[in-house]
């Protein structure tokens, strides 16, 4: 009896629509800064200037490393969570986004939206410019010690 009530359940759930299905996927190329999800989003290092460009690089260095999602911050004002980069086996904290930490960038590659978040597979770097916000006076742009070893 249990058993029926319980496949009962599950194809009553079947036949919901599903209202938080992936999309399709669309090519993109979007603009803008490579940045660091956790500091970004959780407002931990404080406000959006704290968290962008020079001022925020080192951090945004040990995060990827340490396995936090990179996401690009469009010039729309849109986060766009990288699930994975051009010429990277693996995705988060591989040796692409080390090298990336910070930069604006212009990436071609496909776009999943669900649940009101926006996910990106890079194709490709278009084109990187560095660090374009240079808001780290005590360091300048890019401070000696933070630039990461690229593995070979």
């Amino acid at each position: 009896m249990r058993m029926k009530r319980i496949l009962a359940g599950t194809m009553a759930l079947a036949a919901l629509p599903l209202a938080s299905a992936a999309s399709e996927g669309e090519r993109i190329q979007i603009t803008g800064e490579v940045i660091d999800t956790w500091c970004y989003f959780s407002g931990v290092m404080g406000g959006p200037d704290a968290v962008t460009g020079s001022a925020h690089h080192t951090c945004a260095l040990w995060c990827s490393a340490g396995g936090i999602p990179v996401g690009v911050l469009g010039d729309d004002g849109e986060v766009y969570m990288v699930l994975k980069m051009e010429g990277d086996p693996g995705s988060n904290g591989g040796d692409t986004q080390l090298t990336l930490a910070s930069h604006e960038i212009t990436a071609d590659g496909m776009l999943y939206e669900r649940d009101g978040i926006n996910y990106l597979v890079v194709a490709e770097v278009v084109e990187d410019m560095g660090i374009t916000k240079l808001n780290h006076e005590d360091y300048g742009p890019v401070p000696s010690f933070a630039i990461p070893e690229p593995a070979e």
